[in-house]
């Protein structure tokens, strides 16, 4: 009759949840790549494939976290892309299990957080410590620290600049075998100075001497990292949890457009039978 609706028959696949899915996890695949690409690349200028003893607390190595990384993201949004392409039931049953699993990880990891805080502040300040120590061992390590310190927190060591004692570059008996950086801290731990163009790099140099001449507290930061990490958080709990909350809707959504699809899959080939 004219004008009468078409009513979509339930065994039919739905085109825009097909093409939502896989649009979506296309930009998550590529994604991944990238980021498992820079991690392998960062791997390969510190020549770990051929040295695999300098592979000392993997977990701490920005390098390993960004393969890590990149490769649960590029495993998950490969079985999305292929499995809604493709229409595999099987690929989008893992896709739906991968996401089902990291969402269980994320709240677990979110519940335990808040019941064993002083835990993971202690871990923190164990990570902290080992990233003080390897400062100069690895250039990883170096720039994500300098940029927790200057750029992220602005602070300096765990509990404030005598912390670098703990590396032997900066530790104050070290002038002894003539570091020029002995009793100071790295740069990043200096305050930006007004109408500086360019920061001095050796602005943190001799700031923990007794004797040194100029006023520390307007040089560097003399609040720990710790500390700063703490206030950030409290500061920023709201987003925080907004950006978790909007993860986590993502991903519930993720799982329940893959069932869907799945169900129109199964109708189908029902109905083909």
């Amino acid at each position: 009759m004219p004008g009468r609706k078409h009513r979509r028959d339930k065994s039919e696949i739905s085109c825009c949840l097909k093409y939502l899915i896989f649009g979506f996890n296309v930009i998550f695949w590529l994604i991944g790549l990238a980021i498992l690409v820079i991690g392998v690349w960062a791997w390969t200028e510190k020549d770990i494939f051929n040295n695999l003893s300098r592979l000392t607390n993997i977990a701490l190595d920005p390098a390993f976290i960004l393969v890590l990384v990149g490769t649960i993201t590029f495993t998950i949004g490969f079985t999305g892309c292929v499995g809604a392409l493709r229409e595999n039931t099987c690929l989008l049953a893992a896709y739906a299990i991968f996401l089902a699993i990291l969402l269980l990880l994320e709240m677990t990891a979110g519940i335990l957080g808040f019941i064993f805080k002083d835990w993971i502040k202690n871990q923190a300040t164990g990570g902290f410590q080992a990233f003080i120590i390897h400062y100069r061992d690895d250039p990883d390590r170096q720039n994500l620290i300098d940029w927790i310190q200057e750029e992220w927190l602005e602070c300096c060591g765990i509990e404030g600049p005598k912390d670098w004692d703990m590396n032997n570059y900066f530790n104050c008996s070290s002038v002894e075998i003539g570091s020029r950086e002995a009793c100071g801290v790295p740069f990043s731990c200096c305050k930006r100075q007004p109408n500086e163009m360019i920061k001095n790099k050796q602005c943190g140099y001799d700031v923990r001497k007794r004797d040194y001449a100029g006023d520390k507290s307007s040089v560097v930061y003399e609040k720990g990292c710790l500390r700063a990490g703490e206030e950030w958080i409290e500061a920023n709990l709201v987003p925080v949890a907004g950006v978790a909350v909007g993860v986590a809707v993502l991903q519930i959504l993720g799982i329940c457009f893959a069932q869907n699809l799945r169900a129109d899959i199964f109708a189908q080939k029902a109905k083909w039978h």
